[in-house]
């Protein structure tokens, strides 16, 4: 129970025990603020729900520090979460001093600098280390609740989809080996790492498929790390046989690299890295007439025939390697045929099944009888 003492200087102080039975105080000016949180403390402890106000006197920063020892991440990822959390303008704010108001002059500072979606990233990642601060029973409420963000661009409108005719002059335009690099990105969906990372053993020339379980990360003056795909998208994709040729041949005119076998060659043993790859795409642009396709748009081309074959959801998820369908209808809903669409095709096809029923008729009762 908490209990309420009027002190020497005037003032009320709240006493209580918090879980572990130690003695934690709050002095206010008025006996009315005293009654009231005197009586949430009573109401959280009884709750389950209570939080030592000491608790969070820890900095987001250094909260941080502790707490990423403990997650499973890839280097990419601890990276991004080192930044958004290091960049933020409340990281040396105790936990349980953060504001709301914080966050929003935060995210209206960044809008000076950074695109919608880099906002967005970053405050996602700092808000996963202030729920996780909740969870662990520093404060109560994640700090960063409603606070709006920026719109982000239409991804419909701002999405690159190179026609057929880009794809083969920005093929014809690659060097030699670094063709069946762009065919990999262009006709089996992959991600610039992960088409960097593909080994001799990954290809199964009968089964014509691909079996993508790894992605290779270049960070400045590091030998690049090779690590599982994004979101642990290992997947097989299936391949055409033209590509298939196109990789056969690649093989039999370049051969491979290293004890991996790996597909394409980097530097000093290692495969291709993207950074690598990406200067070699920027000689494939500048021997061709078109200037603002980039590698990723090559897996836009993909999931883009995909739909318009007619694969559903899940399909265009899996080869893809997105972390769910949701993400996948968040990237291409656009492409699919909405419910006016389908209503007229379907409609179309009643139509066609009637007349055509009705003109056959018609021809067959004016054809001449036979005697």
């Amino acid at each position: 129970m908490a209990s309420i003492q009027k002190r020497p200087n005037g003032k009320y102080l709240v006493r209580w025990r918090n879980e572990e039975n130690k003695e934690r105080s709050k002095q206010f000016d008025l006996m009315r603020d005293a009654k009231r949180y005197a009586a949430e403390v009573e109401t959280q402890l009884a709750r389950g729900t209570y939080v030592d106000p000491r608790a969070g006197n820890i900095t987001l920063q250094n909260y941080f520090d502790d707490w990423k020892k403990r997650q499973i991440w890839t280097g990419g990822t601890e990276r991004a979460m080192r930044l958004s959390v290091y960049s933020a303008t409340f990281a040396d704010t105790p936990l349980n001093k953060i504001r709301k108001s914080h966050i929003e002059s935060w995210v209206k500072q960044m809008e000076l600098s950074l695109a919608p979606n880099t906002i967005h990233s970053r405050f996602q990642n700092v808000k996963t280390v202030l729920r996780a601060a909740v969870d662990d029973d520093l404060i109560l409420k994640d700090p960063s609740q409603g606070v709006r963000l920026p719109r982000r661009h239409n991804r419909a409108s701002d999405m690159r989809i190179p026609t057929a005719a880009e794809i083969k002059q920005l093929y014809d335009s690659s060097e030699d080996w670094f063709a069946a690099f762009v065919a990999l990105c262009a006709f089996a969906g992959l991600r610039r790492g992960e088409a960097a990372a593909i080994k001799l053993s990954d290809i199964d020339f009968l089964g014509r498929s691909i079996h993508v379980q790894r992605q290779i990360q270049k960070e400045a003056k590091k030998d690049p790390e090779i690590r599982a795909p994004k979101y642990n998208s290992d997947r097989t994709v299936f391949i055409p046989d033209e590509l298939v040729v196109i990789l056969s041949e690649h093989v039999k005119k370049f051969g491979v690299y290293g004890m991996e076998q790996w597909l394409f060659p980097g530097l000093e043993g290692w495969p291709i890295n993207p950074r690598q790859a990406s200067y070699r795409w920027e000689r494939s642009i500048l021997g061709s007439d078109i200037k603002d396709i980039t590698l990723h748009d090559l897996r836009h081309f993909f999931a883009s025939g995909l739909i318009a074959s007619g694969c559903d959801v899940v399909t265009v998820q899996r080869a893809m390697g997105h972390k769910s369908p949701s993400v996948t209808l968040d990237t291409y809903s656009h492409m699919w045929p909405d419910a006016a669409d389908r209503t007229r095709a379907a409609v179309g096809g009643l139509m066609k099944d009637v007349f055509s029923s009705h003109e056959d008729q018609v021809r067959t009762k004016n054809l001449p009888s036979q005697v």
